[in-house]
């Protein structure tokens, strides 16, 4: 970013703008507008690649700015006016160390709260973006993140309870003696789980017994870990009364925080424009995919993604949840969401990705103290990656209402889908699972598969060139390789500056 801020005021806008579109800006960005773009969403769509219109302009916030609004949007009322200590475990509360969330990450846009009507200006971006992709072709894609929809406090602590009451299932585990099973293995025998409950004083004997129907869990006598997330359901009663123990302190404490009103209206305006953005994607025909975040934030993200698909994927998988392959606790997450959409009869939809985040999220396991959530190695990552795109085209040869993104530049992946897309019988033409990359990069992935008649995407970012400097700096930092190629450009860029600073034309020209 320095580095393209000084060539910006050496050069001047006009020559900054006409340097840039002839290196970075005309290799990881499509143009200024959407109209600007046409052509090149056109020329790709001759060669059978599709385009994901994604409007690239992003905060230039220095690190205390971005440090300061951080701070700001994860803390509570209360926290902040010092009347109570956060009850969040320390992974879901904010840290001021790692306020930047831009910090080590090269390959995902940040997201800032700022105000409401900052969430509202995000939301409407989404929905261009989207009417645009419904208007470039009949089977378009749209991605969304939540950060930008509202106030991440909500998201810390929605998390926050998610995780404490999965923990507490696998607790109960342990205790019958179920330690260490697949997350689709462990059941829970409900005539011990509920001594157990009575015993920590949670709840009588009569309230547990009401929880656990035939009604609501079936006649087998046990409860896997998808009955155990339905009983916090916002939709049960039961939620407003559940406690967990303190794994610190071995008390018990209520499972759901309390919001203040302002705080109730955010958390509702985040999941009104949620819905706005489902239905607008539905209405044109969009399927809306959900971006993955940081782990701290991805638990409630996942959740909220989740109502959608149960909502909006009735008929074809519309909108599609992102799973991070580089995360421990991926194929749980995998299995349990295909199993939650055989259960209740929608249609399921992923995106599969390694992960934008891991030299971030290590350092902060590692100085906040908890374990590190991402797999020990690159070798581990690739085949957790494989693991859940298996178990995936295993579910899509079985329902043809099924669907899953590649999205991915690594060439022995893309191999790998092919053969086991040859293998299951699974054709192209059926559009059940789709490849994804960036403009800019792997062409020699993108083109030969849409050729072949694959169903492939780009991310087709947009926008002014300065407004879209944060992201093109990530790029240039994720392509070493790629930019090698464009040396020969900034050299002569450098000799240009070189040349107007000898001749002393460089400060006459308006910066």
């Amino acid at each position: 970013m320095k580095l393209l801020r000084l060539a910006r005021r050496l050069l001047g806008q006009r020559l900054f703008d006409r340097l840039m579109k002839m290196t970075f800006y005309g290799q990881f960005v499509a143009g200024e507008d959407q109209e600007s773009i046409r052509p090149l969403i056109q020329h790709n769509r001759a060669f059978g690649v599709g385009s994901i219109l994604d409007y690239g302009v992003e905060e230039d916030l220095t690190p205390e700015e971005a440090e300061r609004k951080e701070m700001e949007s994860c803390t509570s009322a209360s926290e902040r006016d010092g009347h109570g200590t956060s009850k969040r475990e320390k992974q879901f509360q904010a840290h001021r160390a790692f306020g930047d969330r831009r910090d080590g990450v090269v390959s995902a846009r940040t997201y800032f709260y700022a105000s409401e009507a900052k969430c509202d200006s995000h939301m409407e971006t989404f929905l261009r973006c989207i009417e645009a992709s419904g208007g470039a072709s009949e089977d378009g894609f749209s991605a969304i993140k939540l950060t930008a929809l509202g106030r991440p406090q909500f998201l810390l602590q929605f998390s926050d309870v998610l995780t404490k009451w999965r923990r507490f299932f696998h607790q109960m585990a342990a205790e019958q003696g179920k330690a260490g099973l697949a997350a689709m293995d462990t059941k829970l025998e409900v005539a011990a789980l509920q001594e157990s409950v009575v015993k920590m004083g949670i709840a009588s004997r009569m309230e547990i017994e009401n929880w656990f129907t035939v009604e609501t869990l079936g006649v087998s006598g046990t409860l896997d870990l998808l009955d155990w997330g339905s009983l916090i359901d916002s939709r049960t009663e039961l939620s407003r009364h559940l406690v967990v123990p303190n794994m610190q302190t071995g008390q018990l404490e209520p499972l759901l925080s309390r919001f203040t009103e302002e705080e109730e209206r955010q958390m509702t305006r985040m999941l009104q424009r949620m819905d706005v953005l489902a239905k607008k994607a539905s209405e044109v025909g969009v399927r809306l995919m959900v971006d993955a975040e940081q782990t701290y934030f991805q638990p409630a993200i996942s959740r909220l993604t989740l109502e959608m698909q149960r909502r909006f994927n009735v008929e074809r998988p519309l909108i599609f949840n992102t799973y991070q392959c580089y995360l421990k606790d991926t194929y749980d997450n995998v299995t349990l969401d295909v199993e939650l959409a055989r259960r209740e009869g929608w249609c399921f939809g992923a995106k599969l990705v390694r992960g934008a985040y891991m030299a971030q999220e290590r350092a902060r396991a590692l100085e906040i103290g908890y374990e590190d959530p991402i797999n020990p190695t690159y070798e581990a990552t690739n085949a957790m990656y494989h693991r859940c795109l298996n178990y995936v085209l295993e579910e899509l040869k079985h329902n043809a209402r099924a669907a899953v993104m590649v999205a991915s530049h690594n060439e022995d992946t893309v191999r790998f889908t092919l053969c086991r897309m040859e293998e299951l019988g699974l054709h192209p033409a059926d559009c059940q699972v789709y490849f994804g990359q960036l403009l800019g990069m792997c062409d020699q992935i993108s083109f030969p598969l849409g050729q072949a008649g694959y169903p492939v995407y780009k991310y087709v970012p947009y926008g002014p060139v300065m407004e879209v400097l944060p992201y093109l700096s990530r790029r240039a930092l994720e392509n070493s390789g790629v930019m090698k190629g464009a040396q020969r450009e900034w050299q002569l860029l450098w000799q240009e500056l070189k040349r107007r600073l000898r001749t002393g034309s460089l400060f006459h020209r308006q910066a």
